[in-house]
């Protein structure tokens, strides 16, 4: 098929140089296909490197307690992916022996592995026939059918075409030209068509309709909320930062406590309500530190933070896993969301 070795010619001579490229450990090839999702390529590989030096193989990742992991992967973001990372690791060391499997059927069963995540791993450590549909792909495919709807409501068929398309012969390369040409000639805006490999069989590029394609579903505007957040202060100068629980957004990780501001309630009130709520204990709102907008998939949050004082109560972990009392030159070996990280910026740059 024409389309295959076109690809399959670009990729050897225009494939971007990757540190899990030319490589056939599953392990990491797994990992770099998990840090992959959400997150670019640039971003991905320090972290991905300092990975493979703290935990170089399943074992060692599957033994290591999950705070360690958690601190390993800061910055990042979307965490659940680090959680799923530890808790699939446990279940090949304790189910297949620490050799992960070869098998498409087990592979997509195990936590934060879908059908497409394992098809790059299978594909790329085994040369395995399996296709993939990530959301480069989604977009060179549908440019390249001119695809009339959103790739969300044509998932199936695109599956159908990535499976068609797919050389069996050499599966791991054609799955990584796929996704170079998506990332790096069929970007989402000006695409760069006249070094595209495919040129002459896209059907949005004969209809001038790749700037076009995919469409677009209509989306409703992200809900916004506004955060009231203490930074505690005990007479010892030590701060109070608590952990989230486990399961849900940011689980498992340490932040400083506080909670949304209700209607017709002032930040300092909601603070102060929230602290005696959560952890019930007193406190005194002080000044104003640091404001800070974040934007996660779903919603939008301005953190406003003020510095505060422990006045009465011993704290209690009423809705987090755990209290701690820690120190400025403590605190880096906790981990946190990245936005909690430029509240301890500000504290640092707030010293005396």
């Amino acid at each position: 098929m024409a389309l295959r070795r076109s690809l399959l010619l670009w990729y050897q001579h225009q494939g971007r140089e990757l540190p899990w490229r030319n490589i056939d450990d599953p392990y990491a090839i797994w990992v770099s296909e998990i840090m992959l999702q959400q997150t670019q390529v640039k971003t991905v590989i320090p972290y991905y490197q300092r990975w493979l030096a703290q935990f170089p193989n399943i074992q060692t990742l599957a033994t290591s307690d999950l705070q360690t992991v958690l601190k390993a992967w800061e910055g990042l973001g979307y965490y659940t992916r680090a959680r799923n990372l530890y808790k699939t690791a446990q279940i090949i060391l304790k189910d297949y022996r620490g050799i992960f499997p070869r098998e498409l059927e087990k592979v997509v069963k195990l936590p934060g592995i879908g059908r497409t995540t394992a098809g790059g791993i299978l594909s790329s450590a085994f040369n395995q026939p399996i296709s993939i549909l990530d959301g480069n792909v989604k977009r060179v495919l549908a440019r390249l059918v001119a695809l009339s709807d959103p790739p969300a409501k044509a998932i199936q068929f695109l599956w159908d075409v990535s499976d068609s398309l797919l050389d069996p012969d050499n599966p791991r390369d054609f799955n990584q030209g796929l996704m170079d040409l998506g990332a790096t000639i069929c970007t989402r805006s000006q695409p760069k068509c006249l070094l595209c490999p495919w040129l002459s069989h896209c059907q949005a590029y004969q209809q001038g309709k790749q700037n076009q394609l995919p469409m677009r579903e209509d989306s409703s505007p992200l809900p916004h909320k506004k955060i009231g957040v203490a930074v505690i202060y005990n007479n010892a100068g030590e701060i109070l930062i608590d952990r989230r629980p486990d399961k849900g957004l940011l689980g498992g990780l340490w932040e400083f406590p506080g909670g949304k501001i209700e209607e017709n309630e002032t930040v300092e009130e909601c603070i102060k309500r929230e602290i005696l709520e959560e952890i019930a204990i007193d406190i005194e709102v002080g000044e104003h530190l640091i404001t800070l907008d974040y934007a996660y998939t779903h919603f939008k949050v301005t953190l406003i933070v003020h510095l505060c004082r422990h006045v009465a109560g011993e704290p209690q972990a009423i809705e987090c896993q755990e209290i701690r009392w820690t120190t400025l030159d403590e605190i880096d070996s906790f981990p946190f969301p990245k936005a909690n990280s430029k509240i301890i910026e500000a504290l640092r740059n707030n010293q005396p």
